[in-house]
């Protein structure tokens, strides 16, 4: 019986989590989603991912693909792995693709949002999707901070380590912005991929000098010191949440 590629785009709260890929005795979204796979189909699948968020990172537009042979309808592999999934995941679409498709090779960029919550008192219904920072920030200040990464550098001053698996420290990224609404200021960014932390130790840096304890200045020499763990210190995983992944193709 020959085998068809599955693409399913999920949604998940990542607080008990130990990021998406498997991990030995920790829990982890890779874990769940090749569980409730098995439930379904009675198959041993692997599933892969287009970004691998680390431990308590959320995501509202992860892509993930497997190979399977069963014959389910599309909205049979939603209907079954929603009811098979833990409450904190879920599956929002599925596509039957061509099993040339590379969710990982084939993404043309990333899109991360960081939610840092700006007030004195924390707040209870928000503490798992936000960073709480109490003083005031120079909103305009971080902006600029901002501007400096768009294009094409070296990022490897923001990476908190480098695996033996990547070569290339340069990334593009194409918008980096804050912006700010009620006591909900907000990082977005888009890259073709990212180093490990990157976007954590970049907010660490940006809130540096939004709290005045860098200058812009600083803020560009730690860019340009092009140094592993520069900058920092890496942010909260409970802010950070994967918004979606863009390919050249719609599926």
């Amino acid at each position: 019986m020959e085998s068809s590629r599955i693409v399913l785009v999920i949604e998940y709260d990542g607080t008990n989590y130990h990021g998406f890929q498997l991990q030995v005795n920790l829990p982890t979204i890779q874990e769940q989603m090749e569980k409730a796979l098995w439930k379904l189909t009675q198959e041993r699948i692997r599933v892969a991912s287009a970004s691998r968020t680390d431990a308590g990172v959320h995501a509202k537009g992860q892509v993930t693909s497997f190979r399977t042979k069963s014959h389910l309808s599309l909205e049979s592999f939603i209907k079954g792995m929603n009811y098979y999934l833990s409450g904190d995941i879920a599956v929002n679409a599925a596509y039957r693709v061509d099993n040339t498709v590379n969710i990982r090779r084939d993404a043309i960029s990333r899109e991360y949002s960081y939610y840092i919550l700006n007030r004195r008192m924390r707040s209870p219904l928000r503490r798992k999707f936000s960073y709480l920072v109490s003083h005031e920030l120079d909103i305009d200040a971080m902006k600029e901070a901002c501007s400096m990464f768009i294009g094409k550098y070296d990022f490897v001053s923001f990476a908190s380590k480098l695996g033996v698996e990547i070569k290339n420290t340069v990334r593009s990224v194409y918008r980096a912005e804050i912006s700010r609404k009620g006591d909900l200021t907000t990082f977005n960014i888009v890259a073709n991929s990212f180093l490990p932390h990157q976007v954590r130790n970049t907010i660490g840096s940006l809130l540096r000098v939004g709290s005045g304890r860098m200058t812009i200045d600083e803020f560009r020499s730690i860019m340009e010191a092009k140094k592993i763990g520069s900058a920092g210190p890496a942010v909260p995983a409970c802010g950070l949440c994967l918004m979606q992944v863009n390919y050249p193709y719609t599926f």
